[in-house]
C-alpha cells in the first residue's frame, strides 16, 4: 500500500515538473499577447492551443507513460474544459486584483491541479 501510495506522488510530482515547463511557456505566450493588447481570452485560447501536442506528448511519455495519439481526442476535450474554467477564474480574479498579469500567476496553481485530475480520470485513466 505504501509503495502504491508513493508511486502516486511520483507522478504528481512528474506532471508539476513537466507542467512547470509547459507553464512557463504557456504563460510566456499569455503574457507576450497581453503586451500587445489582445483580450486575456484570445490570449488563454492561443497559449492553450499552442501548448496542446507539446503538453500531450510530454505529459503522454514523461508523466504517463503512455503517448498514443488515439487519446488526443480526449486530451483536447479536457483542455476545453480547462481553458474555460481558466478564463473564469482570471476573470474572477482579475476583479480582485485588477492586474490580469497576477492574476495569470494566482490561477496556475488550482487551474493546473484540475488538469492533472481530468488528464489522470479521463484521458490516461488506465495508468
Amino acid at each position: 500500500m505504501v509503495k502504491l501510495k508513493s508511486i502516486k506522488y511520483i507522478e504528481i510530482y512528474k506532471y508539476f515538473f513537466i507542467g512547470g515547463i509547459n507553464t512557463v511557456f504557456g504563460y510566456g505566450v499569455f503574457a507576450f499577447l497581453l503586451f500587445l493588447d489582445f483580450h486575456y481570452s484570445v490570449a488563454v485560447l492561443v497559449a492553450t492551443i499552442s501548448g496542446v501536442v507539446f503538453n500531450f506528448q510530454t505529459y503522454g511519455k514523461f508523466v504517463f507513460q503512455n503517448h498514443s495519439q488515439h487519446l488526443i481526442v480526449k486530451f483536447i476535450l479536457v483542455y476545453i474544459v480547462i481553458y474555460t474554467v481558466n478564463v473564469s477564474l482570471l476573470s474572477l480574479v482579475d476583479i480582485f486584483t485588477d492586474n490580469l498579469y497576477l492574476s495569470g500567476v494566482i490561477v496556475i496553481l488550482p487551474v493546473s491541479y484540475l488538469g492533472y485530475i481530468l488528464n489522470k480520470r479521463f484521458v490516461w485513466k488506465g495508468n
